[in-house]
């Protein structure tokens, strides 16, 4: 009976002569798929190529245009404003007259509506600056801070001719601590409630600019005076205030920091 062999015979290794046939039907094979690739979608490939490389172009011409107009526009405010300083009203309203289409940028279309109520008002013309600081407040271009210092500028002018539940309503946003127009809007909603007859909300008002150390020491004395008056404490530090304004004398500072107290 014939033995059942017990090892498999050894598989044929490739040879060097084989493998350096098989590398070269590889590229072969990926070279013909590449020729075939480009044959097919080598014009698109290229087109696309081209539209990119343009649309670069494009984009770096733009820029550079862009930066010459908001150039352009920074030169044409700073003269605007020297004819301004001039009392030169009437020229400087020309300067800035090209600055208020749609063609200018959102911020220089501000400066500008800026300037021109600012002359308005040198030229005693308080309605039109009005006008001016609204349009520049209803603008949704503007930028947001400046949007907020022309609410506030239109409600000081109008101020007298409005009811006060109107002044509170439009700058309440405003008049709250950390806002960056904070002292001056709070103020004005302060004495709006003042007029309407809470003087508990007014007084915590006044109070609380006279306590904001990031204020003028002017605004901040002038709501400490009003606060008083309503009878709201507005001192957190009695010696420091008397020692900013000069009261503080040699070994009288405690007497008069009780005697405030």
């Amino acid at each position: 009976m014939a033995r059942i062999p017990t090892s498999r015979p050894p598989v044929p290794t490739a040879s060097a002569e084989d493998e350096v046939l098989i590398r070269e039907i590889d590229e072969a094979v990926r070279e013909d798929a590449l020729l075939t690739f480009l044959r097919e979608h080598g014009w698109k490939l290229l087109g696309g190529i081209v539209a990119l490389i343009a649309a670069l172009g494009a984009y770096m011409l733009w820029h550079n245009w862009r930066e010459g107009q908001l150039e352009a526009q920074s030169e044409t405010l700073i003269s605007a404003l020297d004819y301004a300083e001039q009392r030169d009203f009437a020229t400087s309203n020309q300067k800035i007259a090209p600055l208020l289409s749609g063609e200018a940028s959102p911020g220089a279309r501000a400066a500008a509506r800026f300037i021109e109520a600012s002359n308005a008002i040198e030229e005693r013309d308080p309605a039109r600056a009005r006008v001016l600081y609204k349009a520049i407040a209803s603008d949704p271009e503007t930028p947001p801070a400046l949007r907020d210092l022309a609410l506030l500028r239109e409600v000081t002018l109008g101020f007298d001719s409005m009811k006060p539940t109107e002044v509170i309503a439009r700058l309440a946003p405003l008049a709250k601590p950390g806002q960056a127009l904070f002292g001056s809007a709070a103020e004005l909603v302060a004495m709006a409630h003042l007029e309407n007859g809470n003087r508990a909300e007014a007084g915590k008002l006044f109070a609380a600019i006279a306590k904001d150390e990031s204020l003028s020491e002017t605004l901040r004395s002038r709501a400490r005076q009003m606060a008083g008056l309503l009878g709201v404490d507005a001192v957190e530090d009695v010696g420091k205030l008397l020692k900013e304004e000069g009261a503080e004398t040699n070994g009288g500072s405690a007497a008069a920091a009780d005697a405030a107290g």
